[in-house]
């Protein structure tokens, strides 16, 4: 395949170089769900028929013209199928911060002229009610989640014919390069949200670029685990480099489960900020004082063992066999 021109060509790309058993993945009802790429490639065509069906799309090109569909959402695997439904339509994604305030959502559902928002449940769906008719745009809200009284968002999937599909490659040969992929708000705490203009171009070439990088280390059909926010850029590039690159992503229940996900997971990477590292830092650490007795001074010395630890680095027998048994014990 020549090299890919538009984010949404990670899919094809993906199943013509190393299609995967699991693609994306998430919990759904304490099980783990996955989507294979062949699985994913399929519901986001169906996805893409179903926007278009409602009338959404690249309209006459024009920043104006072309349909914006917002969504505020958790991490998880349809928050990207609709990224990708969505950017195959020609329409714009408009992501935003699930804890926003409802001022500032009212602001930014009408600057940037949405059409339809997605959200994860049913307080974000209540949230938007409230606004609905002040946002002239707006024509209807989808969930995730089942919601009472709304309507989910597997009712926009339709079966694929030849028609659609010819229809979907229509409209998804219109994009190029160089056109708007999504536009991101700022958070407002210096004024007014801005809305940021990001075409294919500006998140691709990081994407690209960034792949050498992971091609050189090998790591095809190894597993990421995702949990900084998809409304984030930075979480979302990164995603694209997962997928133009052969990793499945494994998305995190919240915050709080990270540590029990990695446990089950054993993912090869993750992105992150030191932040977060701070903080499990200082979880670590709290509960390891709180000890008492030999358990306490087993801790120490194991945190003391791992003071000395270096990537690729072997410090000899005596060290690895205690690291083995702090490995066993503590950590």
């Amino acid at each position: 395949m020549k090299e890919p021109k538009r984010l949404f060509d990670c899919l094809s790309y993906q199943l013509e170089n190393f299609p995967l058993e699991t693609s994306l993945a998430a919990k759904e009802g304490g099980q783990w769900k996955s989507y294979s790429t062949g699985e994913l490639q399929k519901i986001v065509n169906q996805f893409s028929a179903g926007l278009q069906e409602m009338g959404i799309g690249f309209g006459d090109g024009t920043l104006e013209g072309r349909d914006k569909v917002a969504v505020l959402s958790k991490n998880r695997p349809e928050w990207m199928m609709l990224d990708l439904a969505v950017q195959q339509t020609g329409a714009v994604l408009v992501p935003v911060y699930p804890t926003i305030s409802v001022n500032e959502l009212q602001f930014i559902l009408n600057d940037a002229q949405v059409k339809l928002v997605f959200v994860n449940d049913q307080e974000l769906y209540h949230k938007l009610i409230s606004i609905k008719e002040t946002v002239p745009t707006l024509k209807d809200i989808f969930t995730f989640d089942h919601v009472a009284n709304a309507r989910h968002w597997k009712e926009l999937m339709v079966e694929l014919s030849e028609e659609r599909l010819k229809k979907i490659k229509e409209a998804s040969d219109k994009i190029q390069y160089e056109d708007l992929a999504t536009i991101i708000y700022t958070s407002g705490t210096t004024g007014t949200p801005k809305g940021v203009m990001l075409s294919h171009r500006n998140i691709l070439s990081n994407v690209l670029d960034s792949k050498e990088c992971f091609d050189e280390i090998g790591i095809v059909n190894e597993k990421a685990l995702s949990y900084l926010p998809l409304n984030h850029i930075f979480e979302r590039m990164v995603t694209y480099i997962y997928l133009f690159t052969g990793v499945s992503i494994y998305y995190a229940e919240s915050l709080e489960t990270i540590g029990e996900n990695l446990r089950e997971v054993k993912p090869a990477l993750f992105t992150t900020v030191p932040r977060l590292l701070e903080k499990t830092y200082e979880r670590i650490m709290a509960k390891g004082t709180a000890l008492k007795g030999i358990k306490k001074k087993m801790f120490y010395w194991a945190l003391g063992i791992s003071n000395k630890f270096e990537i690729n680095k072997n410090r000899g027998w005596w060290y690895n066999i205690q690291l083995a048994i702090a490995n066993k014990l503590v950590f």
